[in-house]
């Protein structure tokens, strides 16, 4: 695979390609200068003086070097080809022989370490042939070693940056699933925050006005004739008020401990609701004109607040849609505590001609209160008459 990061200057970034040619042109004015000076081992004999050839070899260099990334093997064999084409034109500073050290490096770093232990055999071979081609069988044996611990620093070299790029690559890519993962599950926690707070204004908000709208009805019509009965339904109309403010308090108080992590563990953290508030709704029900007739397990003992909490809330707003849409007199609530769960329906005595639940979000909102909970919940007209809402909510093993 072809490297495609750049390589930083300071603040700045040089494309690899335009590092690459200024690093063969390094590469190749350098054996120039060395060819002239004579700099390096030289062959025993009469060295050729740099020519035109020489140039030609040094530009090849060059030109290898520079797209070494893209053909990390062509670039290697080129390497090496020129570096036999130096020894037998006897040309002086045999400084070429580092050149296709470069190619050994670029092709186990981009190639793995297979590629780079083949590169690194290929030029171990290539050197020992070019070594014994100038130097001769007395000097290769001291030389030999040292050209071959080149080649395998070399490509050593490269496979340890290869791998290096290769851990750095999937650390960064498991940082960002990471991290996509965390931006993914905060905003789900959000949405579900939302939408549970979103809930509970409905229903706190949804049973007052009801109730507040039907009793505010009454005091209109009796407020002339009958002053005292007017009375009542405005200290009815406070009270709701009244609990719907504390209500939507214990709201914005989890609003605040959410986003105030340092103002203790004192802030409430749910709404106020439980069946020990059961009798209060009641009250307010009768108050708007209905009557209910209550059938309570009285044996059921505490429940956990979960399911405590969802029972009230799933009551609560069956309540609210028989003072606004039923048009019924009577209410039937029983809510019965089985070893593993808790049986809860209110029917009413209402006309079911006409009547739709999917308008609204109250069914639908009691109904992700009970599949919340790993419960369920129907609401639907009855057989005998009227509009039922049963809800069923799993309850742990009481030991």
């Amino acid at each position: 695979m072809v490297s495609t990061m750049p390589v930083a200057v300071g603040r700045r970034h040089v494309p690899p390609l335009v590092a690459d040619v200024a690093l063969g042109v390094c590469v190749a004015v350098g054996l120039l200068v060395a060819a002239v000076l004579e700099i390096g081992p030289v062959a025993a004999a009469s060295p050729r003086p740099a020519d035109a050839g020489a140039g030609a070899l040094a530009a090849t260099v060059a030109a290898a070097i520079a797209v070494r990334r893209r053909y990390p093997v062509a670039a290697l064999v080129v390497l090496n080809a020129v570096s036999i084409g130096w020894f037998l034109g006897a040309y002086p500073g045999r400084l070429v022989v580092l050149a296709p050290l470069i190619g050994c490096y670029t092709l186990a770093a981009h190639r793995g370490w297979r590629w780079g232990l083949a590169g690194a055999v290929l030029t171990a071979l290539v050197q020992i042939l070019a070594i014994r081609v100038v130097l001769g069988d007395v000097a290769t044996v001291g030389v030999v070693p040292d050209a071959v611990l080149s080649v395998a620093t070399a490509s050593s070299a490269g496979t340890a940056v290869g791998y290096y790029r290769m851990v750095l690559a999937a650390t960064r890519a498991q940082f960002a699933r990471e991290t996509r993962s965390r931006e993914e599950r905060a905003h789900r926690i959000a949405v579900e925050e939302r939408l549970r707070i979103a809930r509970e204004l409905h229903d706190v908000f949804g049973h007052a006005m009801a109730t507040i709208s039907v009793q505010a009805g009454v005091g209109l019509h009796v407020v002339d004739q009958r002053p005292g009965q007017a009375r009542e339904a405005l200290a009815a109309i406070k009270k709701i008020c009244d609990e719907g403010l504390t209500d939507v308090k214990s709201i914005l108080g989890i609003l605040r401990a959410d986003t105030s992590p340092g103002e203790g563990p004192e802030q409430p953290r749910s709404p106020l609701g439980g069946l020990e508030r059961l009798t209060d709704l009641l009250d307010m029900a009768e108050a708007g004109g209905l009557r209910v007739e209550l059938d309570v397990d009285d044996d059921a003992g505490p429940l956990p607040a979960p399911a405590d909490l969802a029972a009230y809330r799933i009551i609560q707003e069956a309540l609210t849609n028989v003072l606004r849409h039923a048009g019924a007199r009577t209410v039937r609530l029983t809510v019965e505590r089985e070893p593993s769960r808790l049986l809860i329906r209110v029917r009413d005595d209402g006309p079911t001609t006409g009547a739709d639940t999917s308008r609204g979000h109250g069914i639908e909102g009691m109904r992700e209160r009970a599949r919340a909970l790993s419960g369920r919940l129907v609401a639907a007209p009855h057989p005998e008459g009227g509009f039922e809402v049963c809800a069923e909510l799993p309850l742990p093993d009481r030991r």
